[in-house]
């Protein structure tokens, strides 16, 4: 199988895949019903609260770093996974039997959201490293793209299915739901050949092992300046549920089914974002910056919506931008870092994507409340250009970017190469390239 889906070939990638799509549309029906629960049902409609539980949720990836990343690089991430999605399931089961028997609380789902994040921490990182022991290093971007479309996928399903059951039988169904789909996950990853695995060596633990990613990340101005978009975006621009929830509620006055759906829209875009990701052989740091300034143009678009189907429309162009993003940030940094060291910078990684939520999400859900949704969506606007001048900053310092005038039009040229793979080593392998 070649092109878009090569990465199925491999036994072992087509079983992960398949009980990771069931998981994860167990995942998003649970984010649903949560955000819905926390909006609706324990608070009046107090988008701070969501915000809240996001900042609960994704801080321990801060709190735990660098921890998580050395467990990812010191254990077997097969072994590791099991044990962490057997407690996520666990985690889910505990919410809903609280939520169907009547007696869930707010602090009951900050509890959980917190406990999910401690879990999540070390999850993640496993999670985005043991892609490359399924197919190996010549198919790792394919197969992070392909993993992208598997979620998003999911993320096209499990709202939309979760807005019916909330209206139907409640959201503690739905995480009862949730805790059943992780025995998908645990059978893929029971049943795979671990003697088909391309499992690299692990490091050996030193002194300062755990700092070591920190100092790799510092010697290396291309993972750093993609770090740094990665923090404006996911501070302040990929807070989703805060900005889809308070618009449903609060500007159109929609319902569970409407707040799903708008959602599953926005998943269509991120699927075909990660399906163009696919394609690709390798990822170009031009599509960072160029899919940054899409993301603001997209939420600026949505800020302006006058009515629902529009707004829904808008976020199909938000879901391409943000998971074009998203996927190449992913790819850059994995194949441009050492395997040794890959667990402790992608724990670095996903601390940034995930545990900035924290910082930007009560940020983002109060000014939702005093100033409303649509200001709210222009601070994602606001983030998306941050990063956009970031990364020309970067092509500018250290790809020589150049701008010229050709029939009326401007051009730009830049040294185009491989990203740095030793960080002794200054980016000279340069072509030079051109765009408009």
């Amino acid at each position: 199988m070649n092109g878009t889906f090569r990465s199925l070939d491999s036994f072992n990638y087509r079983v992960w895949a398949s009980g990771a799509i069931v998981s994860n549309v167990g995942t998003w029906m649970q984010r649903t019903a949560q955000d819905w629960l926390v909006l609706t049902e324990l608070t009046q409609k107090n988008a701070t609260a969501v915000g809240i539980v996001m900042a609960l949720q994704y801080g321990p990836h801060l709190l735990l770093l660098p921890l998580t990343g050395f467990v990812a690089d010191h254990l077997d991430r097969r072994k590791l996974l099991m044990a962490t999605q057997a407690a996520l399931g666990a985690l889910a089961l505990g919410l809903g039997l609280l939520t169907v028997i009547g007696i869930v609380e707010l602090w009951h789902v900050y509890a959980f959201a917190f406990l999910l994040g401690c879990v999540t921490a070390f999850d993640a990182p496993a999670r985005q490293t043991f892609v490359s022991e399924l197919v190996g290093e010549s198919d790792l971007s394919n197969a992070v793209a392909l993993n992208s479309t598997s979620f998003n996928i999911a993320r096209m399903i499990g709202p939309a299915v979760a807005g019916v059951l909330i209206a139907i039988v409640g959201s503690g169904w739905v995480f009862l739901i949730n805790a059943a789909s992780f025995v998908a996950v645990l059978g893929s990853l029971g049943v795979m050949r671990v003697g088909d695995l391309h499992r690299s060596g692990r490091f050996v633990r030193t002194q300062g092992s755990l700092a070591e990613g920190f100092r790799y990340v510092r010697k290396r101005p291309d993972i750093k300046t993609v770090l740094l978009m990665v923090f404006l975006i996911s501070t302040f621009g990929l807070n989703f549920p805060i900005f889809i929830a308070s618009m449903s509620v609060t500007v159109f006055d929609a319902g569970a089914g409407q707040y799903g759906l708008l959602t599953s829209i926005m998943a269509v875009g991120s699927v075909i974002g990660a399906l163009l990701a696919a394609k690709r052989r390798k990822p170009r740091i031009t599509l960072l910056f160029t899919s940054a300034a899409i993301f603001g143009l997209g939420c600026t678009l949505a800020a302006t919506m006058p009515n629902y189907w529009l707004f829904g429309l808008a976020l199909v162009v938000i879901g391409v931008a943000a998971q074009t993003f998203t996927t190449t940030a992913n790819s850059t940094v994995q194949l441009s870092t050492e395997p040794a060291m890959r667990g402790r910078v992608m724990a670095i990684f996903l601390a940034v994507a995930s545990g900035a939520t924290p910082v930007g999400a009560p940020i983002v859900g109060w000014v939702a409340d005093t100033f409303g949704p649509r200001w709210a969506l222009g601070i994602g606007a606001t983030s998306g250009f941050a990063a956009t001048i970031v990364g020309i900053h970067y092509l500018a310092k250290y790809r020589h970017l150049r701008v010229r005038i050709a029939a009326g039009r401007p051009r730009f040229s830049f040294d185009q190469g491989a990203l740095m793979t030793d960080s002794r080593q200054p980016e000279h392998r340069v072509a030079k390239q051109e765009t408009r």
